[in-house]
């Protein structure tokens, strides 16, 4: 008898965790060539790269993320034969908008559910950064209210058309506030957790909370399946975060991308079919051991 199929399934190994390469970048990927000495990368390059990272990782990688100014193309040029992937569009504005210094989400009416299916997407991803313990004072703008409402009409929308919705978070200090303590920073990721996990979308992606208690509580607070982002560390840190995040946070597995392939922008185009093939796809067997028996299927249990 065939299991009834769920909603992320597309995303997801058979077990029902995620073993997602990331590899939406546009702006940062670019700033990461200019920091090797190239900063005229061509568009052709940045597209060439991001086929070879899906051509090489398929099969081991339950899905990839793409951004769709060069992810999308990539696809494109991606045998159509060979192990199935899944695809997450990122649908944020290339351009982030601003607030006297703060990040502020904002949805790209082009950009919507519907446009995602068409572009060959699986689910939808939308990056918001959210600091739930940010408060307005009299007449000043609701910066928190209006990510929480960008996230709410997303999700409604991602539902009207029947594709998940997986929403990221990434903190950010506020103008000429101290820099946070390991307490503060975990504090304000379990905050921002829950006001988006009511917000009900299918999947969150978090940042790593610090330790095994802040995981502990991380998973008491919020009843919505997340995924940990690797946020460009070192790979051995970040297996290590994996580890702990699935045995105390009840994390279903991982959307990571520079902690995998970070090194290929150093490259020659010559070299990343090599490196790809085998460190990178070491990196994602890697991950993989971890998360086999400790990660938690998304539909829980």
């Amino acid at each position: 008898m065939t299991a009834p199929r769920r909603l992320l399934d597309p995303l997801a190994t058979r077990q029902g965790t995620f073993a997602i390469v990331a590899m939406d970048q546009r702006n940062t990927l670019r700033k990461m060539f200019a920091a090797v000495g190239r900063p005229n990368v061509t568009p052709e390059e940045i597209t060439s790269l991001k086929a070879a990272k899906i051509s090489a990782l398929r099969g081991s990688a339950s899905a990839f993320l793409v951004d769709p100014t060069y992810g999308v193309p990539a696809l494109q040029r991606v045998s159509k034969t060979g192990p199935r992937f899944g695809v997450l569009v990122a649908a944020e504005p290339a351009e982030r908008l601003a607030h006297k210094g703060e990040p502020v989400p904002g949805l790209d009416p082009a950009q919507n559910a519907a446009w995602v299916r068409s572009q060959g997407g699986d689910a939808l991803k939308f990056l918001v950064q959210l600091r739930a313990d940010r408060t307005a004072g009299a007449g000043e703008r609701d910066i928190r209210g209006e990510a929480l409402e960008v996230v709410r009409k997303l999700v409604a929308d991602c539902r009207a058309e029947g594709i998940p919705s997986v929403v990221e978070n990434l903190l950010y200090t506020l103008p000429g506030e101290a820099p946070a303590s390991p307490e503060q920073r975990a504090e304000r990721i379990i905050q921002a957790a829950v006001a988006l996990a009511d917000c009900k979308p299918d999947l969150l992606k978090l940042e790593y909370p610090g330790d095994a208690e802040s995981c502990r509580r991380l998973s008491k607070s919020i009843q919505v399946p997340w995924a940990l982002l690797s946020a460009g560390v070192a790979f051995d840190k970040f297996a290590g975060a994996l580890r702990v995040a699935c045995d105390d946070g009840g994390c279903c597995g991982f959307i990571a991308g520079r902690s995998i392939w970070q090194e290929t922008v150093g490259m020659k185009a010559s070299e990343w079919d090599g490196f790809l093939a085998s460190t990178g796809r070491k990196r994602l067997d890697d991950l993989m051991a971890v998360i086999e028996g400790r990660a938690r299927p998304y539909w829980g249990g």
